[in-house]
């Protein structure tokens, strides 16, 4: 299992930089920086390929709707080359609640402009003359909506890679199997590991089944809050206001994609809870209501020897990539807490 770190997108990205320095010495293998409205991404790990030499550097994720997929490709190549060869690009719809309320883009054909965008960045990358006739992109546009001057172009630049691996965040089912059918990652949010199989599994196995053997094994990239220690269990409130905003407060009722999940986990009464009272404005009712069980399901939050057992059902459920977010109350503790994941991480 890989141990990686999710940097926080909402501030202190300079003292995160510098203890991700201090974590690569250590031995984590991948630093994941997120792009919601806040700060972007691209800047970031730019950042951190200055300041790194092995780790793998993702984005997670950026969403499609925000740049063109010729502009997601070059982003990935530039983000490839000045980092030696280190980037992978996270790629996911994100939601109407930013992409609609924040960018004001239309948030339409998720599963089709998914898929064409994994398909244009691979051409890019390939540095093939540009000739895409899809369905959501054309590229050159046709002659009847441009100027009729659309010439297929290359990519200027040779890739450090031609093939760049990609990772999707997917939630619901038919995303799920399209990642497991096209993307060389995959990236839940709020993994429960004793439940993924029954939310997952009928996707995970539908796109396998379509899956070219090139792109080897999916790897399974896993958020997870983390602290260890036999007084920590007061951490496992740090994570539930992000919970309470992403159950309750990130897309309208019946638009909410993490509410659905929390629902197919077997909390949908809560989760309405949640949602009713985060939509009203009562947001700190709205974080009390979130319970232990689904935060403890989702964290690595407790005593060594518990760890030890939670990664040994992550690593049941099909994790291979674990991205950890400490809940610490300085840089020491965080960079405490990391090693010693690193030292009860299965082989």
């Amino acid at each position: 299992m890989r141990i990686g770190i999710a940097l926080d997108y909402s501030g202190g990205f300079h003292q995160a930089v510098d203890r991700i320095v201090e974590l690569e010495k250590a031995g984590i293998d991948v630093a994941v920086v997120a792009e919601a409205y806040s700060f972007d991404a691209v800047s970031q790990l730019g950042y951190l390929a200055a300041k790194t030499t092995t780790v793998e550097l993702a984005s997670g994720v950026f969403p499609i709707y925000t740049r063109t997929p010729s502009l997601l490709a070059m982003t990935a190549a530039g983000l490839d080359f000045v980092s030696d060869g280190r980037f992978r690009l996270g790629i996911g719809t994100s939601g109407p609640q930013v992409m609609e309320g924040f960018h004001g883009v239309e948030f339409d054909a998720p599963l089709g402009r998914t898929r064409e965008v994994v398909e244009i960045c691979r051409q890019v990358w390939r540095r093939d003359r540009l000739q895409y006739a899809g369905k959501h992109y054309q590229i050159p546009l046709p002659a009847d909506r441009g100027t009729g001057l659309g010439k297929a172009l290359q990519l200027i630049n040779h890739p450090v890679r031609e093939r760049i691996p990609i990772t999707i965040a997917a939630l619901g089912p038919k995303n799920v199997e399209l990642t497991a059918e096209i993307a060389e990652g995959w990236q839940p949010v709020f993994f429960y590991p004793e439940k993924a199989e029954s939310v997952w599994g009928e996707a995970l196995t539908a796109g396998a089944a379509k899956r070219d053997p090139a792109l080897g094994p999916l790897d399974v990239m896993v958020h997870a809050s983390l602290a260890i220690g036999d007084s920590v269990d007061d951490r496992l409130t740090w994570t539930k206001p992000q919970l309470a905003l992403y159950i309750g407060g990130m897309g309208a009722k019946g638009r909410n994609f993490y509410h659905n999940l929390a629902t197919r986990y077997g909390f949908g009464a809560v989760a309405d809870r949640i949602q009713e009272l985060y939509l009203s404005g009562r947001k700190h009712e709205a974080i009390d209501a979130v319970p232990d069980e689904l935060v403890r399901g989702i964290s690595l939050v407790g005593p060594r020897g518990f760890i030890a057992e939670r990664l040994a059902a992550f690593t049941e459920a099909g994790v291979t990539t674990l991205l950890v977010s400490p809940m610490a109350a300085d840089p020491a503790e965080s960079v405490r807490y990391v090693e010693q994941l690193l030292q009860l991480r299965p082989a």
